[in-house]
Order: C-alpha cells, then sequence, then structure tokens
C-alpha cells in the first residue's frame, strides 16, 4: 500500500503547508494536519510548543546569512522524533516522512530529538 493510500492532507493543510508552524497526525482519521493555527517567528517559541513524547513535523522557512555572507531562506521539513516516543507513533510518523516532503515540496528533512536540536537549527542549517 503506497503513503498516500494510508495518510491524508486537507485542502486547508495543503494551502498552510509554507508556514512555519507544527503539524501532527491525526491518528484516528490518519490526516496530517496542523497541530494549531499558530504560525511561529522564534525558535524558541516553538521549541516551548513541542510535546515531551509526541513526534511532530515543523516546516521551516528562516532567512539567514550564511558564512560566505549571503543571504538564504531555505525551506526545510523538521522530523521532531524524541526519544522517549512511543513505537506506535514513531512507525505512524516514519511512515509519513515521504508523503510530508512530497506535499510540502522541501528539499531537505532534517531530524531532531530535543528543544535545543530545534533552538540551534539554524548553526545546523548554515553549516549545509
Amino acid at each position: 500500500m503506497s503513503d498516500s493510500r494510508l495518510y491524508s492532507f486537507s485542502p486547508e493543510t495543503k494551502e498552510k503547508l509554507r508556514k512555519f508552524r507544527l503539524d501532527m497526525i491525526d491518528a484516528k482519521s490518519q490526516e496530517i494536519r496542523p497541530c494549531d493555527d499558530e504560525v511561529y517567528s522564534k525558535m524558541e517559541d516553538l521549541a516551548d510548543e513541542l510535546p515531551d513524547s509526541s513526534p511532530r513535523f515543523i516546516l521551516l522557512s528562516h532567512p539567514l546569512t550564511m558564512s560566505s555572507g549571503r543571504l538564504a531562506v531555505p525551506y526545510v521539513l523538521l522530523y521532531y522524533l524524541p526519544e522517549n516516543c512511543n513505537p506506535s507513533q514513531r512507525m505512524m510518523y516514519a511512515g509519513a516522512v515521504e508523503l510530508m516532503r512530497n506535499n510540502a515540496e522541501v528539499n531537505r528533512v532534517i531530524e531532531v530529538e530535543s528543544e535545543t536540536d530545534v533552538i540551534e537549527i539554524e548553526k545546523k542549517l548554515q553549516g549545509a
């Protein structure tokens, strides 16, 4: 069975994909959807909202200055997978990563395990 049959995106979710926010998989409907209507502008604020034991998808479009001095605005998918999440949630999110990547049209997926990883993502992106 393909990923597209397991999980779905509502038209409303597809319209919101280019915003900096948290996405989750609804376990009952298997729909990938925003956690709320919040759009974040600071990594610290986003990190504060991350659950301690549940995975999340984070779409990130964040302007930064590269070491060469060039301005860049990478559009990436952060795959938040905390160490202590349960195996069924790990499997559910692992099965949807490629679908999320394709629907969001990001080029890069970065796995993060902690709030600190999220706050420090700019350093990782600058080194890319």
